[in-house]
């Protein structure tokens, strides 16, 4: 349903608002024939094509519970579809139907189509079916032909994906790829952070000691959003590592989860050779007896 005039809109625009609702109305009834390809076909091109945003939506709606029988002709228009509305819009219904089947041409779209949005949209919809994508992702890491941008958008989608990719991310942690890596412990910490699930938390303090400086910064930065325990000596030890970047992360992550043993290294780490890991350790420590005098555990 549109709020437009109707004394404004042009005859396309209103053949379209009769098709949408009439096949709204066939679903709502359950009277849609599903096997009906060119009215299918009628609302990708009609209703994602169309100027108004909201009729887009609506149409995607629709598209959304006619389900995966629409979903090749819905690949079609992402991959082939010189209108990029529809491309975009296609590509974000797909979301609405996380079909395993359009892994990859969503995959392709996001890796060649010209448009940043669409790019954003195929990544997006990734994000949505889960784990049957996690693989192509993390090859889309690896690839040191791919772009940081292209890199970091297949990151987020795994971050995304989280605790359902387990099975893929952890045996990750393995790979050479410094990229790959980086992408899975940033996975793992949001689900650290959403299910304070232990095997990731561990796997956040593991990745302390990574041969990468990257990679021990990310993890000491991704620690100081879960109170773990457990994870307090290494960040403390992780105050005097080789790397700067590191080390800020470690000191300004004992400010916010550490306990009164992080109170002397941070009084040490005030006399880092590095001005802002001395200024952070400074600020870490306050915000440490701050918490302690409030008698906060976190």
């Amino acid at each position: 349903m549109t709020n437009s005039n109707p004394a404004t809109l042009t005859p396309a625009q209103l053949a379209t608002d009769e098709l949408l609702q009439s096949v709204n109305d066939q679903i709502t009834f359950d009277t849609f024939d599903a096997s009906d390809r060119a009215t299918i076909q009628q609302v990708i091109t009609a209703g994602l094509g169309d100027t108004r945003g909201v009729v887009r939506l609506h149409a995607a709606q629709i598209l959304g519970e006619i389900g995966e029988a629409a979903t090749d002709l819905l690949v079609e228009a992402l991959l082939h579809n010189q209108n990029v509305t529809i491309r975009r819009a296609a590509a974000k219904t797909l979301a609405l139907i996380e079909d395993p089947n359009s892994v990859a041409p969503l995959l392709q779209a996001f890796l060649t189509d010209e448009d940043t949005v669409v790019h954003g949209s195929s990544v997006g919809a990734l994000a949505r079916i889960g784990n049957v994508a996690v693989p192509a992702l993390l090859k889309i890491v690896a690839d040191p032909n791919n772009s940081e941008t292209t890199k970091g958008h297949a990151g987020w989608a795994l971050a995304f994906i989280g605790n359902e990719a387990a099975e893929h991310l952890y045996p990750a942690l393995n790979s050479d790829s410094i990229d790959v890596r980086c992408a899975v412990v940033s996975a793992i910490a949001h689900v650290a952070q959403e299910k304070g699930d232990a095997q990731a938390c561990q796997v956040l303090v593991n990745a302390l000691t990574d041969p990468a400086a990257l990679i021990r910064n990310e993890a000491a930065a991704a620690l100081s959003q879960i109170n773990y325990p457990p994870a307090i000596p290494h960040l403390i030890l992780a105050t005097t590592d080789v790397d700067g970047e590191v080390r800020k992360a470690a000191v300004s992550s004992l400010g916010r989860v550490g306990d009164e043993s992080a109170i002397e290294p941070l009084k040490l780490a005030m006399q880092d050779e590095l001005q802002v890991v001395k200024v952070l350790a400074k600020v870490a420590l306050q915000q440490l007896e701050n918490r302690l005098a409030d008698g906060e555990d976190f």
